[in-house]
């Protein structure tokens, strides 16, 4: 299926806002219409206040709405989630993705809240790197020592194909993976370690060195986020 995204931005004082509008039961409705088969709603949460984000926009991002279709418009798509988040007053930007899960996550009830701390990682391409290049290294070769180097339990990987809003950043991609709720607070948890600490230094020294082969070591929008999905249709 054909997938979209949209980064939700707000300040501090509008979070609780731009939350409502993405959990909202008129969001579903007017995707499904739209002919959306299913939405993922990601947000801030409380529970993961101590994790370490990260802020390159002007407007942090507090969360993301994803929505799959197949036969459906694509215009109409974006604009039927675009308009309730505009009516509802929460800034957002969207990308058109080409979607790949080297690692799946666990599944959940419509509605239920994944028993998981879900990272959102919006990625740029450095200027310098040719695009196949920085596109092989991040998928053809980053993505093992992502998952050999970290307690992730679910990676999905969403290559920016367009951009879909006006005045949309110029994001390569968004990553989201899945990791423990007890590694916004223990570092040993995210990193899965086992509290060893030259097995945490070998495992952190490995992730660094591979993302700074692509750029993805700095200009970086990184958000802690509770992750929720609906079937539509």
């Amino acid at each position: 299926m054909n997938k979209l995204v949209f980064a939700l931005l707000a300040p501090t004082d509008a979070t609780g806002q731009a939350i409502e509008a993405a959990l909202s039961p008129s969001l579903r409705t007017a995707a499904e219409t739209a002919g959306a088969r299913r939405i993922q709603v990601n947000v801030v949460d409380d529970a993961f206040a101590g994790a370490m984000n990260l802020h390159t926009l002007p407007e942090p991002i507090v969360g993301l709405v994803a929505v799959w279709y197949d036969d459906a418009d694509r215009d109409v798509v974006r604009d039927a989630v675009a308009d309730v988040l505009t009516q509802a007053g929460v800034a957002h930007h969207g990308w058109e993705v080409e979607e790949r899960e080297p690692l799946p996550g666990p599944e959940a009830a419509d509605g239920e809240r994944v028993a998981a701390m879900s990272n959102l990682a919006f990625l740029r391409r450095p200027a310098d790197l040719p695009y196949e290049e920085w596109r092989s290294i991040w998928q053809d070769s980053h993505t093992q020592v992502a998952i050999d180097t970290q307690a992730t339990f679910g990676y999905v990987q969403n290559r920016v194909l367009e951009a879909i809003t006006p005045g949309a950043p110029a994001v390569a991609a968004v990553v989201e993976e899945l990791f423990p709720e007890a590694a916004a607070t223990d570092i040993h948890a995210f990193y899965g370690s086992g509290g060893d600490k030259e097995e945490l230094k070998r495992r952190l020294g490995l992730m660094m060195a591979s993302v700074a082969r692509f750029g993805a070591d700095k200009d970086l929008d990184l958000v802690s986020t509770a992750r929720r999905t609906w079937t539509l249709g």
